[in-house]
């Protein structure tokens, strides 16, 4: 009795390329995610590094004013508070040796902004961050500033969004995915959902936050 036997047939060239050209297909989709992934940790890093320049600018300023911001000093003292409800640029402008360079109000992930080339051109377009209107060094909870990607579903009036702790204050997707950085008077900077923000938002002290949009 003859037992038949069993041909195996080889891949074709055809059948090779077709295999390796799918292996390839999914290892740069996968690259691709990991690098989407890397590039998002870096911007969010870099945004947290310039929050923090930004606050060590602010309370260096601080201690030359009399523990006071520059939206606490008149202008003629060399501070921004007659103009800073409604000239965000101002206030950066006038911590301009302590903040040593404008880059660091840009977010990296904020495509819609451009690095100033210096501080005498730095324009809302060259700024990322919004400042807190009301914070003092003595408030250590006090939002000093932070990532301009906040709403509160009321709109921004006049420059300024008014978050109270009644209002349903939220990131929105860009740059950070629906979170954002807030630097606080401490001069602490941390990465906040949007649950978190409203707790920020509440631990305050203020009824109301008014923060200077760019």
């Amino acid at each position: 009795m003859k037992i038949p036997r069993t041909e195996s047939r080889a891949f074709t060239l055809i059948e090779v390329l077709i295999v390796v050209a799918v292996l390839v297909t999914l290892a740069v989709a996968f690259l691709s995610a990991a690098l989407r992934r890397a590039q998002a940790r870096s911007s969010r890093l870099n945004c947290t590094n310039n929050l923090k320049q930004n606050g060590l600018a602010f309370n260096t300023w601080a201690i030359d004013n009399h523990d006071r911001y520059p939206m606490g000093v008149s202008i003629a003292n060399g501070g921004a508070m007659e103009a800073a409800i409604t000239n965000l640029p101002l206030i950066f402008q006038v911590m301009s040796n302590e903040l040593s360079t404008p880059k660091t109000l840009v977010c990296p992930a904020d495509t819609m902004r451009t690095y100033a080339t210096n501080f005498l051109s730095l324009a809302s377009k060259n700024i990322s961050y919004f400042a807190g209107l009301d914070a003092t060094e003595t408030n250590p909870a006090c939002i000093l500033a932070g990532d301009c990607n906040i709403t509160n579903g009321m709109g921004v009036r006049a420059g300024i969004l008014y978050a109270a702790t009644n209002d349903p204050a939220r990131w929105t997707p860009a740059p950070h995915k629906g979170s954002g950085n807030i630097l606080f008077a401490d001069g602490s900077v941390q990465q906040l959902a949007t649950v978190r923000l409203r707790e920020a938002i509440a631990t305050t002290g203020f009824p109301t936050n008014r923060l200077l949009m760019p």
